[in-house]
């Protein structure tokens, strides 16, 4: 018996069987099939060209889950008639890495046919595991496509990044999902075309809508809902938008707590509230808590902006945010959804300044140069007293000028070292609380000392 005639190719021959799930008998086996990524696949595009030219290299696909890079994957090896194997890099490892090789040597050897091995989730491999592909696809034995939902940059290493061409794949649009549906609902052998069946068009729109870009999502749904219902006395299945709604209860929102939708979706929060833009903020913050985020993140990002980005502007933020998250504590979900809108409101519509960052200017020069020396006069009191006591020498302290006993609580008077008196790292905003206060103490030191 040939050890290699059974391969490893999950797609090869099974497309027909009903008894697979309608999106799984739909995945394209071609290019002409293929949905979405127009900016990869599309009529005179890089890796559209290369796929005509048979000519392909190693790959890293990165996108968000259901984007189709699994279903690329394959197409392409359909297009260049080559071998499709499949590891997982959550359950595999290096020995089937090691199995995958030698059938794809064996293969080469009989009848040179090229092997494409597809490494599903291959950020989840460590460095060892990685750097073991490095030699096979230095000797052309696989041509490997990775997949990741993480960015490669971060989550791939280096010699592995620098012998793959990298794609970015896109989530597929509420067109592209339409355009499954229509076409499962056309086909006679793969889809449900052996079936009388019409899809009002707000249903329809309803299955392309809620499945948040995820094609599998959709089909899946369609055919529970063509299954389910009974036909009317003219032999048709009749989808209507309440039979939908059945159908795909829940709309599947694209977020991963440990991916880079966790902090694509993050930053879009924080900019949207530096930009003052209430209704973005509110809109993103909902898109992480309806993909499962923990609230308590999203107020402790609010209580670093409330100092990073209002901070002197409203002092009072940090209280706000403070409070709205003791009362979350409090009182839990759903109610609690009040205090996150009620802080991220607020926050949105502050007045903003970023001034609080001169702590960050002045420790990078006490990094750079050393912490100086303490003025004289700013000295420990009782330190002065002794040293002046003992030493018999002037009491420094003697020069110090308590404010408080000057108008205003103010005087001017030297507090930094000598070597950097001169020095400046605070520059005061002028907007909100912090300009009344900046323009305080400037009409103090105009008035009462130097300008």
């Amino acid at each position: 018996m040939n050890l290699f005639e059974n391969e490893s190719d999950s797609f090869e021959g099974k497309s027909d069987n009903k008894n697979q799930p309608l999106a799984t008998r739909m995945r394209p086996v071609s290019l002409d099939e293929f949905v979405g990524q127009n900016h990869l696949v599309g009529e005179g595009k890089m890796l559209q060209r290369m796929i005509d030219s048979g000519v392909i290299g190693s790959l890293i696909f990165y996108g968000p889950p259901s984007s189709g890079k699994t279903t690329l994957a394959y197409v392409i090896s359909n297009e260049i008639d080559a071998r499709f194997e499949v590891i997982n890099a959550v359950l595999d490892g290096i020995k089937e890495l090691r199995n995958v090789v030698a059938k794809a040597e064996h293969q080469k050897k009989a009848n040179g046919r090229k092997t494409i091995l597809f490494v599903d989730e291959i950020h989840r491999w460590n460095k060892a595991q990685q750097d073991a592909l490095l030699p096979h696809l230095e000797s052309g034995i696989i041509t490997l496509v990775g997949a990741t939902t993480e960015n490669p940059f971060y989550s791939l290493v280096n010699p592995l990044l620098s012998r793959c061409q990298l794609f970015e794949l896109f989530p597929l649009t509420r067109d592209n999902v339409e355009e499954m549906i229509d076409r499962a609902l056309a086909d006679e052998e793969r889809g449900l075309g052996y079936l009388k069946i019409e899809v009002s068009q707000e249903a329809k729109l309803y299955f392309a809508e809620n499945a948040g870009g995820d094609v599998r999502n959709a089909l899946n749904a369609l055919e529970v809902a063509a299954l389910s219902t009974a036909k009317d006395k003219h032999g048709f299945v009749r989808i209507t938008l309440d039979i939908a709604k059945e159908s795909i209860q829940k709309r599947n929102v694209r977020y991963d707590r440990t991916g880079d939708e966790h902090y694509h979706y993050a930053s879009a929060f924080i900019k949207s509230m530096r930009g003052s833009d209430v209704n973005a903020a509110l809109y993103w913050m909902s898109a992480m808590l309806e993909g499962g985020e923990d609230p308590n993140f999203i107020f402790r990002r609010m209580l670093i902006f409330a100092s990073e980005d209002v901070g002197m502007a409203d002092p009072y933020a940090l209280t706000v945010v403070n409070s709205a998250h003791e009362s979350f504590m409090k009182t839990g979900m759903p109610e609690g959804l009040y205090f996150l809108s009620h802080a991220a409101i607020f926050l949105s519509l502050s007045a903003k300044s970023n001034s609080t960052k001169a702590i960050f200017d002045t420790n990078s020069i006490i990094r750079e140069k050393g912490v100086k020396d303490v003025p004289q006069h700013l000295k420990d009191k009782t330190a002065n007293k002794l040293a002046s006591q003992y030493l018999d020498v002037k009491n420094a302290s003697d020069d110090y000028k308590y404010p408080h006993s000057y108008p205003n609580s103010w005087v001017d008077q030297q507090y930094l070292p000598d070597e950097i008196n001169d020095k400046s790292w605070y520059e005061g905003g002028n907007t909100g609380r912090e300009k009344k206060l900046w323009e305080r103490l400037n009409i103090l030191k105009n008035k009462l000392g130097k300008s």
